[in-house]
């Protein structure tokens, strides 16, 4: 059973994807998540708390449905592993539907929001950070520099797509299928 700590996150992210950042009330996240207000306010302070928590929440939970294996799988080359972090990114369930959502909210408030914006910023620098890793173990003799620069286009392109998928305007299969091209141009790009 999930921790109340927990269970509150998980609220955060439905009513966040749900109603947006804006649209996030202390009193309806305590009655999503069946926890009294004060616990609310106990476990993260204040609003901006629950924000910085359930960003870092949606992050964590994303690298845990990116990176799971069953334990009998063969360790995957470099390749399948970027490709899996990225591509898994646009699967068709609760979970993913979810967290991107409230990325998306969350994204789209710190356009207003300064202190969202350094916690999201800060966000986005380790997950291109964590693919130019993944891209410099496919190609290892790639500079820093040119790893940085597909990290951060690959990154843009799929917080792109998965907009699109979600909001209907792309089917998520044609969406995995851009992206795995430009996987593979990426990868080529760094070739050259």
């Amino acid at each position: 059973m999930a921790s109340r700590r927990t269970s509150i996150l998980q609220a955060a992210a439905r009513v966040i994807a749900r109603r947006g950042v804006r649209g996030l009330r202390v009193e309806e996240l305590a009655a999503e998540a069946g926890v009294s207000t004060a616990l609310v306010y106990y476990h993260f302070k204040d609003r901006t708390g629950i924000l910085r928590s359930t960003l870092e929440f949606i992050s964590d939970r994303a690298e845990g449905y990116t990176t799971d294996r069953p334990d009998d799988a063969p360790p995957p080359t470099a390749r399948e592993e970027l490709e899996q972090t990225l591509l898994l990114e646009l699967q068709d369930t609760v979970t993913v539907r979810e967290n991107s959502t409230a990325w998306g909210e969350l994204r789209a408030s710190a356009v207003f929001d300064e202190t969202l914006r350094e916690d999201l910023a800060r966000a986005t620098r380790l997950w291109v950070q964590e693919t130019a890793g993944l891209l410099g173990m496919v190609r290892p003799t790639a500079s820093a520099m040119a790893l940085a620069g597909a990290a951060e286009r690959l990154t843009a392109l799929l917080e792109g797509l998965s907009t699109r998928w979600l909001s209907g305007s792309l089917p998520v299969t044609h969406a995995r299928i851009l992206m795995a091209e430009a996987i593979d141009t990426e990868i080529a790009r760094l070739d050259a």
